[in-house]
């Protein structure tokens, strides 16, 4: 496994279409990315059943990342030159994050950040508690609508 693979078992769900996770190597609580089981490298290659799954899901992550985590503000990404195929950021905003700026531009910072001065215990276990937090939720979603 790559070294710097930081939460390779934070996984939110799975579903049949789906993987939700913390992302693997930046240290920022809530950061998830949703990320189809079957390899696409775009959302245009989604099926009707994968696109209609995918907006549900990122929905339902962003209405928890809201009620649960309390993070109000989220930046959503999604490229299609990576090596791992269609995937889609969900990138939280804290507080501590401002000094940065709020524009695209500062998220590459941020990340770097991150890496070089959140690989600490107390940062893992947030991360470690956002996804048991939202783990719970998504369970309680489902089962509420079932």
């Amino acid at each position: 496994m790559n070294d710097k693979v930081l939460f390779p078992n934070e996984n939110i769900t799975t579903t049949k279409l789906f993987t939700i996770n913390q992302d693997w190597e930046v240290p920022i609580p809530g950061f998830f990315i949703v990320a189809p089981i079957r390899k696409v490298k775009s959302i245009d290659e989604f099926t009707d059943e994968e696109a209609n799954e995918f907006i549900i899901l990122v929905k339902i992550v962003r209405k928890g990342m809201r009620e649960v985590l309390k993070i109000e503000e989220v930046y959503l990404f999604q490229n299609e030159d990576s090596e791992h195929g269609f995937h889609l950021w969900m990138f939280p905003r804290h507080k501590w994050m401002e000094k940065f700026g709020n524009k695209i531009q500062s998220v590459r910072p941020i990340m770097i950040y991150a890496k070089e001065n959140m690989l600490s215990e107390n940062v893992f276990n947030e991360v470690k508690d956002y996804v048991k937090k939202m783990k719970k939720f998504m369970r309680n979603f489902y089962n509420q609508k079932d």
